[in-house]
């Protein structure tokens, strides 16, 4: 082929598909599988458009979008780890960095930088954008584990307390979402979502 940028295009096209075989902690609403990373970016992207009414601050709709689409792409190297694991986590910043370097690098360069950016302001959640992806983000895993049982929050022994303590950050990007996020807590204890009862 003569036009080097279509395959460094196509070939990290290729390689994304990766992100398909990467499974997440939490399982779909009916409990029968775990979620993908592919999957949980669909259904983020499709959040952020549907929620945007709910940021706390005025946003770009389009940039969320793209962020969701494209922040979990380091697990293709970094795998997924459970959110509530602080060691782990602490661990995998390092891998997703790496990954970062590698997987977005094999894009055209102006490409390359423009969602290494959007990656690690996501990360960052230091502006209006990034905080209300990170809230979608954190909200979805609390709806799949509500509508699943709490599949997952029982598995890994996971607490409302727990719960509330590490999702506490949507608030940030959504104060009415955080307020739904902590009914649906107070449900999902009472209703023995959670390995300890109310």
């Amino acid at each position: 082929m003569a036009n080097s940028r279509l395959q460094e295009q196509i070939a990290f096209l290729i390689e994304i598909d990766k992100v398909k075989s990467i499974l997440r902690r939490n399982y779909l609403t009916d409990g029968s599988r775990r979620e993908n990373d592919a999957e949980h970016s669909w259904h983020l992207a499709v959040a952020a458009s549907l929620l945007a009414e709910h940021a706390a601050e005025p946003i770009d709709v389009a940039r969320v979008m793209k962020m969701a689409l494209i922040h979990d792409l380091v697990e293709i190297d970094a795998g997924d780890v459970i959110v509530y694991d602080q060691a782990a986590r602490q661990a995998q910043k390092a891998k997703e960095c790496a990954a970062a370097e590698r997987v977005y690098a094999m894009l055209p360069a102006d490409q390359g930088r423009e969602l290494r950016a959007l990656w690690e302001e996501f990360e960052a959640r230091q502006t209006a954008d990034a905080r209300f992806a990170a809230a979608v983000d954190r909200l979805l895993p609390i709806l799949l584990n509500f509508q699943s049982r709490g599949k997952a929050w029982r598995e890994h022994g996971i607490t409302a307390d727990r719960v509330r303590q590490r999702n506490a950050h949507i608030a940030d990007g959504s104060p009415a979402i955080w307020e739904f996020v902590q009914a649906v807590i107070d449900q999902a204890l009472e209703t023995g979502c959670f390995p300890e009862r109310p």
